[in-house]
C-alpha cells in the first residue's frame, strides 16, 4: 500500500493509520459539509466523505489522480435519530453531553476511498451508551480536553469515555473516528 493520501486533519484518524502501519500522506482541501435534506442520515457521513475525497482528487496532477489512492472520512453522532455535530462553545459542548448522558446514540463513520476510476464506499456504525453523568462531569470534561472539534462532542479514547461509557456494540475505532481495520480491509482489496 504505497502513496496513500488521507483527506483530514484528525488526529485520531492519522493516530489509527500510523497504529495500523499504513504509509500516508496528508492532504486536505476545504469542503462544503452541508447535504441534501433528503439524504437518508447514514449516507450523510459517505457523503461528505466523498466531497472531502473529490476535493483533495481534483487538487491532485493529472498522473497521481490515476496512481495515488485517497482516503476520506467523516464521523457523526445521531441521538433520536438527529446528527449531533460539533459543538459551537463551551455552553453547547454541555448542553451535548448532557443529552447523550444516560442515552444511547449511534455513531456512524462515512468512508470514501479513491483510487484511479475506482470508488470503494461504506459507513460503519457503532451503538454506544453512557452512564448518567453529572453536570460537574461534564464541565470538567469541557474544561479539561476542549471537545469542540469532534462530533457529539466527546473522544470515547479520553476521560470522559474511561468514566462514563457503560457499553459499546461495533467498532471501538469507528467511535475514535476512522473503522480502520475495515479500511484496511478494503485498501487491500482495491490494490490485489
Amino acid at each position: 500500500m504505497q502513496n496513500i493520501i488521507l483527506a483530514s486533519q484528525s488526529p485520531r484518524r492519522k493516530q489509527l493509520l500510523e497504529w495500523a502501519n499504513i504509509p500516508f500522506e496528508i492532504i486536505v482541501h476545504e469542503t462544503d459539509e452541508s447535504y441534501p435534506a433528503d439524504l437518508a442520515i447514514e449516507q450523510v457521513p459517505v457523503y461528505i466523505a466523498r466531497q472531502k475525497a473529490l476535493a483533495v482528487k481534483q487538487g491532485l496532477s493529472i498522473s497521481d489522480r490515476h496512481q495515488r489512492t485517497v482516503l476520506a472520512a467523516d464521523t457523526v453522532v445521531i441521538l433520536d435519530n438527529v446528527i449531533i455535530g460539533k459543538p459551537n462553545d463551551r455552553e453547547h459542548a454541555i448542553e451535548i453531553l448532557q443529552s447523550l448522558s444516560g442515552n444511547h446514540h449511534q455513531v456512524i463513520t462515512g468512508v470514501v476511498i479513491l483510487y484511479g476510476d475506482k470508488e470503494v464506499a461504506f459507513n460503519e456504525t457503532t451503538d454506544v451508551s453512557f452512564h448518567p453523568l453529572t453536570l460537574d462531569q461534564v464541565a470538567y470534561y469541557v474544561d479539561h480536553y476542549k471537545p469542540y472539534d469532534k462530533a457529539g462532542a466527546y473522544a470515547i479514547q479520553e476521560w470522559i469515555g474511561v468514566i462514563g461509557i457503560k457499553h459499546i456494540n461495533g467498532d471501538f475505532y469507528n467511535v475514535m473516528g476512522l473503522p480502520v481495520s475495515r479500511v484496511v480491509q478494503a485498501l487491500n482489496k482495491l490494490h490485489s
